[in-house]
Order: structure tokens, then C-alpha cells, then sequence
């Protein structure tokens, strides 16, 4: 191995396919084995029959549809919101300096310590897991975008305005262009800690959902059921990772050139 060498792409899945099977292999051993009570960590075995019982017997599908709605409804609020005042703070600087101190400020709140207000103020129906979310992506999102259009390269600014650019076109035809790949990179990592605050949504005044079984599953101390619950997520969190690379291979084929 070398630093920064990539390696072909049949490497790269049959590495990542290794470390899963190193992981349950590990996993197995040390519940399987003995060396650990199934009371706090449930074995793949008896994981793997849970899964089975919420799919077919406790309608289990439609716990995943509705946190999904939720993740995907909260971050696209967030993502009409954010992307164009993210730019319009990288573009320009008297926005930047009147909003950047407060979005600065806003994403170090935890979007869980707004749970009980926004309950109080949208009660506990769809609004208030979708604001969560919207609160918890939506600041993230503007400074790293304001960010990235921030630092475009001043040659391609000045090169637009000494072939006739307006003010409007160098945003529109400069900024935009040249930091779109790496604003639809922003909103795939942003989209990873959306689904961490759906499971905060629903942990309180939830009656369905990917967290409202796990939350159920705690106190019946079902370790199986809370397990297949977070492999879920992870599951479906990949393939929305693996489903965004593929997009943003397809859309900017250019920069990976």
C-alpha cells in the first residue's frame, strides 16, 4: 500500500465486503460464544429471526416508509432553504457578514434540544419530525456551501467579466457550475446525519417509525429487535450513499476526469 494510491474497483468492494464478514464473524463469536449475555447484545442468529417477526408480523415495512418519508421530506425542506442562501453567502459579502454569524451559531444547537418546543408548537404529528430534520441539516448545509462558493477560483470570476458578465451571470454561470459537484457532495453527507435526527423525532411522540419500534424494543429488552433496527438504517443509508455517488458520477462526469 501507498498514500493516496487508489486501488481498482473489484478491490475496493471485495475490501469492503471483507470487513462486514470480519465484523458478524466477530459479532457471532462473542454472543454465539458465550462471552457476552444475550440480555444486553443478541446473537446475528436470533437478530435475524427478530427481523423476520417485524417484517412479517408487525408491519414492520411500513415503520421503514414512514421514516423514510420523514428523512427524505425534511431534507429536501432544508435543501430548497439552504443551497440558495448558502450561495448567496459564498457570492456575496454583505449577506455573508449578516448571516453568518448567526448560521455560525445556529448548527452548534443540537436539533434534539428543540424536540420539546417544537412539539409545543407543531404538536406531534408529521410537521414536528420534519422540522427536526429541517433544523438539524439546514445550517450545515448553508455554511458549507457558502463556504465551497467562497473559495471558487478568482481567474474563472475575472475571466466571466472580461468577457462581458453581468454580476448575475457570474453566479449563475460561474459560481453555480463550478461548485455543483461539491454542493451535491455537501448534501450527500448532510443527508447521513438527517437520518440521525429522524431516530431523536421519533423517539418521543411517535406511533410509528424506525425509532418508535426501537424505542418499544428497549423496553421489552428485545436487543435482537433494536439491532435489526439500526442495521436498517445503515442499509438504507448506504444505498442512498451508493444512489448519490452514482447521480453525482453521472451529473459531473467532467470532474472526475
Amino acid at each position: 500500500m501507498q498514500p493516496l494510491q487508489p486501488i481498482g474497483r473489484g478491490a475496493r468492494i471485495a475490501l469492503g465486503i471483507l470487513f462486514f464478514v470480519l465484523f458478524f464473524a466477530f459479532w457471532g463469536a462473542a454472543t454465539l460464544g458465550g462471552f457476552v449475555s444475550p440480555t444486553f447484545l443478541a446473537d446475528p442468529v436470533t437478530m435475524v429471526k427478530d427481523g423476520l417477526y417485524l417484517l412479517t408480523e408487525q408491519g414492520f415495512l411500513t415503520d421503514i416508509g414512514v421514516t423514510v418519508w420523514r428523512v427524505v421530506g425534511g431534507f429536501v425542506l432544508a435543501t430548497i432553504v439552504a443551497v440558495p442562501l448558502g450561495v448567496a453567502m459564498g457570492a456575496y459579502k454583505p449577506i455573508e457578514a449578516l448571516l453568518e454569524p448567526f448560521v455560525s451559531f445556529a448548527r452548534y444547537l443540537p436539533a434534539s434540544a428543540f424536540v420539546p418546543l417544537l412539539i409545543l408548537w407543531a404538536g406531534i404529528g408529521e410537521l414536528q419530525k420534519l422540522l427536526v430534520i429541517f433544523l438539524g441539516s439546514v445550517f450545515q448545509i448553508i455554511l458549507m456551501i457558502a463556504v465551497g462558493v467562497a473559495n471558487t477560483r478568482r481567474d474563472l470570476v475575472e475571466a466571466a467579466y472580461t468577457l462581458g458578465a453581468t454580476d448575475t451571470g457570474v453566479v449563475k454561470r460561474v459560481l453555480i457550475p463550478a461548485n455543483a459537484p461539491d454542493i451535491a457532495e455537501t448534501l450527500r453527507l448532510v443527508l447521513g446525519w438527517a437520518w440521525t435526527y429522524v431516530i431523536v423525532a421519533e423517539l418521543i411522540g411517535a406511533s410509528s417509525g424506525i425509532g418508535y419500534m426501537i424505542i418499544n424494543s428497549q423496553a421489552l429488552m428485545a436487543t435482537g429487535q433494536i439491532i435489526f433496527g439500526i442495521i436498517v438504517i445503515g442499509l438504507i443509508g448506504l444505498i442512498s450513499d451508493f444512489f448519490f455517488k452514482a447521480v453525482n458520477r453521472r451529473l459531473f462526469a467532467w470532474r472526475l476526469a
